[in-house]
């Protein structure tokens, strides 16, 4: 990353939030000094009214504040007028987001309809095709001034009706004009932003949300944070949308989400928030509510009580240098500890009450140029199981994502060690600190999914849960699927009814294949190309 750029350490861990203007989205606004809001999106196809308003209802019910539809073409964006008033005759007004994606003219049709808009930089005038492209100084320019001509209809029509954009970036989905000036990297995705966002600045609409959103965890931190940081140097403070893309389900899901929007809501980063999980869109919404009660307190964000700079980058990952002490520190691997036992002599256990206080430890240590390697030590009581994880992931996660930490010790009272354990390398996966097992990346479907993601998620999960570092991405769609999954080993993607394309990195290895022989062509390729392994015990 350019060393040249800003570097706002000081303010990005603090007591209050970053104070954001306020965007008026329906009757619910969002910044300044409203609470943090909490979104999803339903995955009914869009032209099936019925659905999408039950659904739509259940979500709002659970928790829902703001609920994002699919409009993938015109048709579907004008069906959220039907969708909207079947709602308003329910006595529901919820706001309504429109996701766009490649069709700006849908866009500009839903915008006179839905309180918001997202539309994704990456795809709505420009198109990825994984190849690196030299552009000249002039031909760069060009391209923006193109860029600026298809986008200014639609905010001429957002200041006509009121209406919110989200201008939401997607690692995966970074154009290749994009990649050739900054790479695919954190910078990337917040310049892609910006240059959208000037353009609705020189237009005088700011009615804008903007979101990093990546299925990397550290990836979406560091683009979030310098994303905050480019904006205080350009004078703009527009809200933030929080969210850890195709996170997957289960324990790795939740995991995964807290690990990432946690991160920066301790920073004092983000307005709304949306935990993407590849289960029912209900079902998302008992963990944001737990991060935004976490979160909205002061107590639970994380503080620099610390004189002079701080000594780390919060935009790149760097692991705090350490000496080898046994099976600790240096090239080990982070350590899982179970037992005071397996903790060799002279390495730090640090257990503090909180995050701010174990960054303190770190910070003097680095300054001091001490190098003994540091297990970071939780005890937690009186509570279950799912908010052991929570806590557990929201206090030590932000610590790893920025190089800290040799290992990590969990105790706590009433919960299995099993699931003690299993919950410390989940965290160490979700951060990739230490890759233990496979990486599922699977979106959480929405309307543009033609196949039963969820079900299919668990076949795959059930074949190839035994391989060990192996990312595989199960997608709804080729709209976020090749671009999210391109650090992936093997992509599983919708390609159309009942047709699924099958990926390796990102090469297109087989195309359509029927969904119901496309599980066993994913394990086919998988041996083929060297990578399975037998599970132990097993006679396949």
């Amino acid at each position: 990353m350019n060393s040249s750029l800003p570097l706002y350490c000081d303010s990005l861990f603090s007591y209050s939030r970053f104070k954001t203007t306020e965007v008026n989205i329906g009757d619910v606004p969002l910044g300044a000094n409203n609470p943090i809001r909490i979104q999803s999106m339903t995955n009914t196809d869009t032209m099936d009214t019925l659905s999408t308003v039950e659904q739509t209802l259940r979500m709002v019910r659970a928790g829902c504040e703001y609920v994002r539809i699919t409009a993938q073409g015109i048709k579907e964006a004008e069906n959220l007028a039907v969708i909207k008033n079947e709602l308003r005759k329910h006595g529901c007004k919820v706001p309504l987001i429109a996701d766009i994606h490649f069709n700006p003219t849908a866009a500009e049709v839903a915008a006179r309809i839905v309180e918001k808009v997202r539309i994704n930089p990456g795809n709505y005038t420009d198109k990825k095709h994984f190849q690196k492209v030299d552009y000249t100084e002039s031909e760069y320019q060009e391209e923006i001034e193109r860029i600026r001509e298809r986008i200014l209809p639609l905010i001429k029509i957002c200041k006509e009706y009121g209406t919110a954009m989200r201008i939401g970036t997607n690692h995966g989905s970074l154009s290749d004009r994009i990649i050739s000036r900054y790479g695919d990297t954190p910078l990337g995705m917040v310049e892609s932003a910006l240059e959208y966002i000037r353009i609705c600045r020189d237009s005088d609409y700011h009615n804008l949300v903007l979101s990093m959103k990546s299925s990397n965890v550290r990836v979406m931190v560091q683009a979030c944070r310098l994303l905050v940081s480019r904006m205080k140097a350009e004078g703009m403070n527009y809200p933030l949308h929080l969210g850890v893309t195709e996170a997957g389900d289960g324990e790795d899901g939740r995991i995964k989400s807290v690990a990432g929007i946690g991160t920066l809501l301790g920073d004092g980063i983000g307005d709304t928030i949306r935990v993407s999980l590849t289960e029912a869109p209900e079902n998302e919404l008992s963990v944001a509510r737990m991060l935004v009660q976490h979160y909205q307190n002061n107590d639970a964000r994380f503080p620099l009580d610390f004189e002079g700079k701080i000594p780390v980058n919060p935009y790149e990952y760097l692991k705090r240098k350490t000496k080898t002490m046994g099976s600790v520190g240096g090239d080990r691997p982070m350590a899982v500890v179970t037992h005071a036992g397996d903790i060799p002599s002279g390495v730090i256990v640090a257990n503090q009450k909180n995050n701010a206080g174990f960054r303190k430890l770190f910070f003097d240590l680095i300054n001091h140029n001490d190098l003994t390697p540091v297990i970071i030590h939780r005890y937690f009581s009186d509570c279950a199981a799912d908010k052991f994880q929570f806590l557990a992931t929201s206090e030590i996660a932000p610590l790893l994502i920025d190089g800290l930490g040799d290992g990590i010790w969990l105790e706590a009272d009433g919960i299995s060690p099993e699931i003690v354990e299993r919950t410390a390398y989940s965290i160490l996966q979700a951060t990739r600190s230490r890759i233990t097992k496979t990486e599922y990346i699977a979106c959480p479907s929405c309307g543009r999914t033609l196949y039963d993601i969820q079900e299919t998620l668990k076949k795959i999960r059930k074949r190839t849960s035994h391989l060990k570092n192996l990312k595989i991405a199960v997608m709804g769609c080729i709209v976020n699927g090749p671009g999210e999954m391109a650090d992936a080993d093997y992509g599983y993607v919708g390609a159309g009814k009942g047709k699924i394309t099958l990926y390796k990195k990102k090469e297109v290895i087989r195309k359509n294949i029927p969904q119901t022989e496309a599980v066993e062509a994913l394990i086919t390729l998988i041996k083929e190309s060297g990578d399975w392994e037998e599970k132990v015990g097993s006679r396949q």
